[in-house]
């Protein structure tokens, strides 16, 4: 036995530096701290379930210099993103999103047939493919081989790469720069942001347009979205900080607008420093950023109180698992989102509570949820097996999903969601 006068705890002076990524402030305040938890897109297969699984720290913090929220880089963008189990094109409500946007862009830009549209983390072509359609030239860069594949197969141009400065200035040395340079939720995914800007800017043709969706932290905060922090999202952005980050590398945020889409998102529209007339910010833009100044999003105690929230709603949680079981009530998920796993593994649910999970998605049924190890079926089991309560795990498509799985109320059978809170319906 070690007594108390022998015994060493850990001390905070001991604690090594930790730069924030973008400032390189050192990092001292907690966003929230998840524990650990395996990789979000790792699905297994039936023969991994015999092996170790690794687990890594989900511990976010927030730069009290420029407010960035960011986790350390525990595992690699290579380990990550180059075989990928998300196939964009297996939701309906992402394809309309998508072709809307491709519509206005096309007019609100002027593109044409000599225009060149680029795409950062273009996935399986989901969207490109409208540009392609309107007749606009088209670039796919993404790292996962086999979406990219699934992107060539549809006859759009993708390059299987991981996105950086070296393969910008490749491009833009063979005159492929781009007109419009799209990047939808892949700003989070690359942990050299520095580097990432420094690519945009090399990429992007002198009267170009760089358009970019991310999830708004505000909204991050507001709903209590924790599930919305995993190992594949190093960093997570206000539009304050976000302006930060490009002025740094003389690109200029002029426009933004609000989303629905992922729980609330931005979309930002940037371009050159001295471009586009070399000032002025949109209406829209000038108001967000004072909605966030009023929210706080630039008080450091707005940040500090996110980790006692996320507490309470898993609390609540687990309240309504821990009655359910006790009823004898059977639970089944629908989705196998990597959202949905940050909140089974912080919460300690498994197969205990949640008897299957199922997907739309072919490359995910047949596997097995990562950490929690909830096996995923063909939603057609939910109709077999009739669960009393379906878990929306991608609360985002709650409205979709329950349409299409409407069936349930025939036995009785109701949806549950848990973020902002849990929701019986």
């Amino acid at each position: 036995m070690i007594s108390s006068e022998t015994a060493e705890a850990p001390q905070a002076g001991r604690a090594r530096r930790r730069p924030c990524r973008f400032c390189r402030a050192h990092l001292e305040e907690t966003f929230v701290d998840l524990g650990v938890s395996p990789l979000s897109n790792a699905y297994l297969k039936a023969a991994d379930l015999s092996e170790m699984e690794p687990f890594y720290p989900l511990h976010a913090y927030v730069c009290s210099t420029c407010f960035l929220v960011q986790l350390e880089e525990k595992s690699s963008p290579r380990e990550i993103f180059s075989d990928y189990a998300y196939f964009s094109s297996f939701s309906e409500s992402w394809l309309e999103h998508s072709r809307r946007y491709a519509q206005m862009a096309v007019e609100r830009f002027n593109l044409d047939r000599e225009s060149m549209v680029i795409e950062i983390g273009s996935n399986d072509g989901y969207l490109l493919r409208y540009f392609l359609e309107a007749g606009i030239p088209v670039l796919g860069i993404d790292p996962a081989s086999n979406v990219a594949r699934a992107a060539r197969e549809k006859g759009i141009e993708t390059l299987d790469r991981f996105f950086n400065s070296k393969l910008a200035g490749r491009l833009a040395g063979e005159g492929k720069k781009a007109d419009l340079l799209i990047g939808n939720n892949v700003l989070a995914h690359i942990p050299d942001l520095n580097d990432l800007m420094t690519a945009f800017k090399k990429l992007l043709q002198p009267g170009g347009v760089i358009s970019l969706e991310f999830p708004h932290l505000l909204s991050l905060i507001e709903q209590k979205q924790f599930d919305t922090i995993y190992h594949e999202h190093y960093s997570y952005f206000s539009l304050t900080t976000a302006e930060q980050v490009f002025a740094a590398r003389d690109l200029r945020i002029f426009d933004a607008e609000l989303l629905e889409t992922h729980g609330g998102s931005l979309r930002i529209y940037a371009c050159h420093k001295d471009a586009r007339g070399g000032g002025g910010k949109s209406e829209r833009l000038e108001a967000l950023l004072l909605k966030e100044r009023q929210k706080g999003l630039d008080d450091i105690e707005t940040y500090r109180a996110f980790g006692k929230q996320v507490q309470i709603v898993k609390r609540e949680i687990l309240k309504f698992m821990i009655e359910a079981k006790e009823q004898g009530k059977s639970i089944a998920a629908y989705g196998a989102p990597a959202k949905g796993n940050t909140l089974l593994n912080y919460c300690g649910i498994g197969p205990d509570f949640i008897n299957y999970t199922v997907d739309l998605s072919p490359h995910k049924q047949g596997r097995y949820l990562p950490g929690s190890r909830i096996p995923i079926y063909d939603p057609e089991m939910v109709e077999r097996t009739r669960p009393d309560y379906l878990i929306i795990l991608p609360w985002n498509l709650k409205s979709e999903i329950s349409e299409q799985m409407e069936s349930i109320r025939a036995w009785g059978g109701q949806f549950v969601v848990f973020i902002p809170e849990v929701e019986v319906f």
